[in-house]
């Protein structure tokens, strides 16, 4: 059975309410979704404002923008993109929106289709391409790279310590080659050193590839930059991280706008980040999240 065949598995959107709460969307708004996925908050969102036509989803999974189908029908338009090309396409476009979403994890439906190869839970290829348009997969990676650059990738990426990168990337390389998340995952946890419970060894290592093979902090750069150009007087925008690389981005970026004085574009709605493990404690995967968000002056 293909991928296509598999009826995607319920993605639940993380920090919904809180989210409804800080964006207070209005009838007639509109509305963007950089990150719309399987269309959690989009639905949420659009089903108090009434304003699809103008409204824009944007995704750059396939499955995603098929599971979209339903809110392109009522006049929203999709984009299969990603969020950086994307934001700056409609920059270019002239279009300013009342309220952005833009949910920086990876939805549900791709962590446990075992085929897409971002978690070693199930064993699948070494695939992790959200866009499965582009040609760099983890494989490509995990065979290609050298023990330099992978240590590199597991270290920035990862967050492990510079040793534990080093003999983790000697050992990718001399165990070439690898093709599933399975291979991967138990060569990484024998190079571990010392005890291991509730995390597995392997975690940091994923999410570096994963990083990686997504350009995902590329992405949030330049999504950031053109999110004040995005916003209407009085828009609000709302980004949910889920590691602190991507959080340590957003937190700067909206800082330096907050700390501009009369250039300021940005004023902030969230003193501090709202915690999933707070306000979404019934959703396992919105423990490591964080909203953070801003309305344009």
């Amino acid at each position: 059975m293909s991928i296509e065949e598999h009826p995607p598995q319920q993605h639940v959107p993380v920090l919904l309410d809180a989210a409804l709460d800080i964006l207070k969307p209005q009838h007639g708004e509109n509305y963007l979704d950089l990150t719309a996925g399987y269309g959690g908050h989009a639905s949420a969102i659009l089903a108090k404002t009434g304003n699809y036509s103008v409204s824009v989803l944007v995704d750059r999974d396939d499955n995603a923008i098929k599971a979209l189908a339903p809110l392109a029908e009522k006049g929203a338009r999709l984009i299969h993109s990603d969020f950086a090309r994307a934001s700056e396409e409609l920059v270019g476009e002239g279009k300013t929106f009342d309220m952005i979403m833009v949910d920086l994890g990876v939805s549900s439906p791709q962590l446990d289709q075992s085929e897409r190869g971002f978690s070693f839970t199930n064993e699948g290829p070494l695939d992790m391409r959200m866009d499965r348009r582009q040609s760099l997969s983890a494989q490509t990676l995990v065979n290609k790279a050298s023990v330099q650059e992978l240590a590199h990738i597991i270290t920035e990426y990862g967050e492990e310590p510079r040793a534990t990168a080093q003999r983790i990337a000697a050992a990718i390389v001399k165990s070439r080659p690898l093709e599933t998340t399975a291979q991967l995952a138990e060569l990484v946890a024998k190079t571990h050193r010392g005890k291991w419970s509730k995390i597995h060894p392997a975690t940091r290592t994923f999410q570096a590839l994963r990083i990686a093979v997504n350009d995902e902090l590329g992405q949030v750069r330049t999504m950031l930059e053109q999110l004040p150009k995005l916003l209407k007087p009085g828009g609000r925008v709302a980004v949910i991280s889920f590691h602190s690389l991507e959080d340590r981005l957003v937190k700067r970026s909206f800082k330096q706008q907050y700390e501009a004085g009369y250039e300021a574009e940005l004023a902030p709605l969230t003193r501090k980040p709202l915690s999933g493990d707070i306000y979404d404690v019934h959703n396992p995967r919105a423990r490591s999240a964080k909203l953070r968000a801003a309305v344009k002056k």
